[in-house]
């Protein structure tokens, strides 16, 4: 008589332990559900081969996956898109901002140019281009806040050119009444130590500068 009060006591704990362990895993099921659910806007990274983490061994390592880091930490719901192409010119992201913005869009940064400049191409075009993306995200979404990753050329595409270019950025900013961020790779740009063998990609160590660079930006457009 005694075992089987036993067993059904034994039965009887071992239901109810069944029961919380499945609640507490359906809690929690929901509970990352609900962060999933939270995270109900966008920042879209649109950029060339600096954005889409070059050389590197995993995209999260690039400082758009960084920035996705620092925003869960400080309880921002915010889901990063990287959106780099290695190579991509202005013309190149004038032609897909389209697809891009099939996917919603709060925050907008904007990093092309680099590859325009390193080819030479005319500063008219470059302009143009940039213009045509930042127009067609104001469309898509006019209460999107926007930023633009200024950047530089080597000395040895001309004083003029090398002038123009970094005027370009501001000039840009200005008219658009968008955030600027003045040089992206303030303090990677030219350090061997923060970039690859090639001089020109930032190593694991280069892409967290540039996530410090751009990270007081991106609070002030969060914020």
């Amino acid at each position: 008589m005694r075992g089987k009060i036993f067993l059904a006591i034994l039965l009887c704990l071992f239901s109810v332990s069944c029961r919380e362990t499945n609640g507490g895993r359906l809690k929690q099921q929901q509970e990352e559900k609900q962060k999933e659910i939270k995270k109900s806007r966008s920042m879209i990274f649109f950029g060339d081969s600096l954005t889409a983490g070059y050389g590197l061994d995993e995209p999260s390592l690039a400082f758009p996956g960084l920035i996705q880091a620092k925003l869960d930490s400080a309880g921002l719901d915010y889901q990063v898109i990287n959106a780099g192409v290695s190579g991509e010119t202005s013309s190149g992201g004038a032609e897909r901002i389209d697809w891009i913005l099939s996917k919603p869009v709060d925050i907008f940064i904007l990093e092309l140019g680099a590859n325009d400049g390193l080819r030479g191409i005319p500063i008219e075009t470059t302009t143009t281009n940039l213009q045509t993306i930042i127009d067609k995200v104001k469309a898509k979404n006019e209460k999107a806040r926007i930023i633009l990753a200024g950047m530089e050329v080597p000395p040895n595409m001309g004083q003029r050119y090398t002038s123009a270019f970094r005027a370009m950025f501001p000039e840009l900013a200005k008219k658009n009444n968008i955030e600027l961020v003045p040089f992206l790779l303030e303090g990677v740009g030219g350090e061997p130590e923060l970039n690859q063998a090639d001089g020109i990609h930032p190593t694991v160590e280069g892409h967290k500068k540039v996530a410090e660079n751009i990270w007081p930006y991106i609070q002030k457009v969060t914020g």
